[in-house]
């Protein structure tokens, strides 16, 4: 920042003011996520007002009167639960901070892209602030949608920004082993070789995007002529009246639009044992249930992030995860939004949609989608899809 340059540079260091300052608690923690500098704060009580209306729990207050004013949090209690990030977020002067984000990064070297919250099937608009000098994601914030999320997020979905990074496959393995895409291809085709069409198995997944998973389900009707489509994805969790939804995948609705007869993942299990199907194409590597029973048939899963089913595949290709690439999601309303791209592909990685273009030339077929706009051009046909407004993203310096 410049101006504490020249403040260091030129400044002068001596007080005019000669009486002491009011002094206030600094550095106050209100909870696991929230630390509090009183001498920041102009007791505006939006944050009092946030938890008290908004997420209906009234733990904070303001004590005292004058320039004595401080905001705490009721005696016995600390400021927890899943909207605490939001009394960071309405603070206008940062007297409020979130210790996830305090001191980790200057935000005048941010950038930002207007993205869909990945923690549950609500799809929250939200801004990904990322460093694009080293390819990081930092934070997110809300982006206001008032058929959405109105001007807020859930903890648990604020902190998502984090899976941009975390549990990341990002590079190819074949039978756990790192190799070359190349090489992980040629293993698929080897594995493919001479199968029956009837033995093939189909695995979409509720965390990919709409255009991931249009890929894999064209490859597995046209081309391959397979009617052995299966569903999974991360397993339900805790919901609530305000934000969070028990559907913790952002394309769970998109998936039934997709392929409405789609198969829970159990069904595939039982068809692996039963040797019904032997050769499984996968998205993803979430799964709701224990995935070991899959280890009878030969699997091939397109990931961004590790879980049981790469945990079981034969042969793992990198995908790209949703922070690395322009992608559509339906939320639990039915309505398509795109997440803009903010980072490059991290490793080997590849958006999923051009990882199923591969495979499916390893296994002797021609792909017709070589281009996002090409498969976007084929889902025009549903529902509209909700292009973010320009984002907020500064100038390059």
């Amino acid at each position: 920042c410049k101006l504490q340059d020249y403040w260091l540079e030129h400044g002068q260091y001596q007080k005019r003011m000669r009486d002491e300052p009011v002094h206030k608690p600094k550095g106050v923690v209100f909870g696991p996520t929230i630390v509090y500098d009183a001498e920041r704060c102009v007791m505006c009580t939006r944050c009092v007002r946030f938890m008290a209306e908004v997420a209906k729990d009234p733990v904070l207050d303001m004590r005292e009167r004058g320039n004595l004013n401080e905001i705490v949090v009721s005696p016995g209690r600390e400021l927890d639960g899943h909207y605490t990030f939001m009394t960071e977020h309405v603070c206008p002067v940062g007297a409020l901070t979130t210790q996830d984000f305090r001191f980790k990064a200057r935000v005048w070297f941010l950038r930002t892209a207007a993205a869909v919250c990945q923690g549950c099937a609500t799809g929250c608009n939200a801004h990904l602030d990322y460093d694009p000098r080293y390819n990081k994601a930092y934070r997110y914030r809300p982006r206001d949608n008032d058929r959405v999320n109105k001007f807020w997020m859930c903890d648990e979905g604020m902190l998502t920004y984090k899976s941009a990074h975390e549990g990341r496959v990002i590079e190819a393995t074949v039978r756990g082993v790192k190799t070359s895409s190349a090489k992980a291809l040629e293993e698929v085709r080897a594995l493919f070789t001479g199968v029956p069409k009837e033995g093939v198995g189909i695995v979409l997944s509720a965390q990919h995007s709409l255009e991931d998973n249009w890929a894999l389900l064209e490859l597995a009707r046209v081309l391959i002529e397979t009617t052995n489509v299966y569903l999974t994805g991360q397993p339900e969790g805790y919901e609530d009246a305000i934000l969070i939804h028990r559907d913790k995948n952002p394309n769970t609705k998109g998936i039934t639009q997709l392929a409405p007869g789609a198969k829970p993942l159990q069904v595939l299990l039982d068809d692996a044992a039963a040797g019904r199907v032997t050769h499984v194409l996968a998205l993803g590597g979430a799964a709701p249930i224990d995935a070991r029973d899959l280890k009878a048939a030969k699997v091939v899963t397109i990931a961004a992030h590790a879980g049981p089913l790469t945990d079981v595949a034969t042969v793992v290709l990198p995908a790209t995860s949703w922070a690395e690439q322009s992608a559509t999601y339906v939320n639990a309303k039915g309505m398509r939004q795109v997440s803009e791209k903010a980072l490059e592909g991290q490793g080997a990685s590849k958006p999923g949609w051009r990882q199923v273009s591969e495979v499916a030339s390893a296994l002797g077929y021609e792909a017709q989608w070589t281009k996002l706009k090409q498969i976007r051009a084929q889902l025009i046909g549903g529902a509209a899809i909700e292009t973010p407004a320009p984002s907020a993203t500064l100038p390059a310096e």
